[in-house]
């Protein structure tokens, strides 16, 4: 294996295992700046010994071991400034084993370290902004670039606030400890938000070489899961399970053999989930018995089970998806929801009443950048007929996007438009 190729499998492998990695160094070190230092340390490290020495059978056992015995370093060196050598075996050693006793204590409320950690980075001290791009940051995975794309801001923006967030927990001196069941209420919907978030740049990846990132799907699917054994009477928590459950259904039928995106319209839907799709329904069910019915997630979870129950996409009851955007768009106002809404119009009423929507959206300037818009605009032009218009869309949504399958996937349907060459 080249240097080259060895650097790109140990960032594929650091963006799988990193979020574990911090949260077990957060939970030693009570510091989140001092934890995501530390797993640079160790990702530095590997990136000068594995091309010499061969990567490891466990690199992520590798990590872990290395960021451990660092922070076990510095816990000592901590206590020996406080003057409190009698201390050190016990406290260091201890936290390295776990810290069984205060851990039995936080198993009892969380029973899982990522979203142990995520509960404490979403501290009520910060906005809601700034606690879900520091959590992505360091637990999702996720780099800077793809959260300023989730949040649909510039870069620098959300670089700040994750700055901003850092240091203001530490000036704070905020202990990282879980709140108790009874204060988790407060920080739910930044803990909501994030594994949402997580789950959307798996699903559709928005930058690099895959459509989807499966591996983040199923940790935030995994984390719903707890949250809705944990909070089993948040309906929000629910409707959340509900969308992930329904959606991560169609993930077989989502890519080509080729690796290429399916898009719904054009899915086998016989390689739809189906045992997964009835988890969605119960999930969903469960909200609505809770007064929940009309929340955020629960709607969206509504929305995706419209397109589960039609075994065909002719099936699909665009009029009903139409409706439940417009009341999704009343309790949160976003103009991507109201991008979508655009989509079920033109399928439910033609592609004129979508384009009319659509064109509304045209000086938003959080669409600015933003390829599903051209991506939408086009489809709905291009089934008016308007195929010179649709390929420059096309074409546009191609230069916008970052994610390579999507850019393929734009350029071919722009190509296909392509006016037929007259021969002279």
């Amino acid at each position: 294996m080249t240097v080259p190729d060895l650097h790109r499998t140990i960032d594929a492998l650091w963006r799988m295992e990193s979020p574990k990695l911090i949260a077990r160094l957060a939970r030693m070190l009570g510091d989140v700046g001092q934890a995501e230092e530390l797993a640079q340390d160790v990702l530095v490290t590997a990136l000068e010994r594995w091309p010499r020495d061969g990567v490891p059978d466990n690199p992520a056992a590798w990590w872990m071991t290395a960021a451990q015995r660092r922070a076990i370093d510095r816990l000592r060196q901590r206590q020996l400034h406080a003057a409190k050598h009698e201390q050190i075996a016990y406290e260091a050693e201890g936290q390295a084993m776990d810290a069984p006793d205060r851990d039995a204590r936080l198993e009892d409320d969380i029973g899982d370290d990522l979203l142990r950690l995520v509960f404490v980075a979403c501290h009520p001290l910060l906005p809601t902004e700034a606690r879900v791009a520091l959590t992505l940051r360091l637990l999702g995975g996720l780099t800077t670039a793809e959260i300023a794309c989730a949040f649909l801001q510039p870069e620098p923006t959300i670089a700040q606030r994750i700055v901003r967030a850092k240091r203001t927990l530490s000036q704070k001196q905020v202990p990282f400890e879980v709140p108790r069941k009874a204060d988790l209420a407060e920080r739910l919907d930044a803990v909501l938000e994030v594994v949402y978030l997580i789950f959307n740049e798996g699903y559709s990846a928005s930058a690099g070489d895959d459509w989807m990132r499966p591996a983040l799907c199923e940790e935030a699917l995994r984390m719903g899961r707890v949250l809705a054994g944990l909070m089993r009477q948040e309906p929000e928590v629910h409707g959340l399970l509900a969308l992930m459950e329904l959606q991560a259904s169609r993930a077989k039928a989502r890519i080509g053999a080729g690796g290429q995106p399916v898009l719904l319209m054009d899915q086998d839907r016989s390689r739809w989930d189906r045992l997964q799709i009835r988890r969605g329904l119960v999930a969903l069910e469960r909200a609505a018995q809770l007064g929940g019915a009309e929340g955020s997630y629960a709607l969206q979870a509504a929305i995706a089970a419209c397109h589960a129950r039609a075994l065909r996409a002719d099936d699909t009851d665009w009029p009903r998806i139409a409706a439940l955007y417009a009341l999704l768009a009343q309790v949160m106002p976003s103009p991507v929801v109201q991008l979508n809404r655009a989509v079920a119009l033109g399928r439910a009423f033609g592609p004129a009443a979508g384009l009319a929507l659509v064109d509304t959206l045209l000086e938003e300037p959080l669409l600015r950048d933003y390829p599903q818009l051209p991506a939408v605009r086009g489809d709905l032009l291009e089934r008016l007929g308007r195929g010179g218009e649709a390929r420059g869309e096309f074409e546009r949504a191609a230069a916008l996007t970052a994610n390579v399958r999507e850019r393929e996937l734009m350029r071919a349907r722009a190509d296909a438009l392509a006016e037929p060459s007259v021969p002279v």
